[in-house]
């Protein structure tokens, strides 16, 4: 029910990717409760690994946001380190 009233407030928005990210999770979701009905193991399996993985990236996005520890620092110091790469590295020929 979250899932979806989230979907909702970002159809709203700019924001395609979490729009993706969501209709994969409703997906996920739907296919997960199928195979515990079912009692297919796979489709337990890929459920309980993309739960971990959401649950994972929510938790990240969370803590990026309210800026908890130096977490905004790193990313940002991992872009400019990953930029600066980019723009010394020699074209190739």
């Amino acid at each position: 029910v979250c899932v979806l009233e989230r979907q909702i407030f970002d159809f709203l928005g700019y924001q395609w990717a979490p729009i993706l990210a969501n209709f994969v999770h409703i997906i996920i979701v739907i296919l997960g409760l199928f195979g515990t009905i079912q009692y297919r193991p796979r489709y337990i399996t890929g459920y309980a690994v993309w739960l971990v993985l959401w649950v994972t990236w929510n938790v990240f996005v969370i803590c990026f946001y309210l800026e908890a520890g130096d977490l905004s620092k790193v990313i940002c110091h991992l872009i400019c380190l990953s930029h600066q790469l980019c723009v010394n590295k020699p074209l190739p020929k």
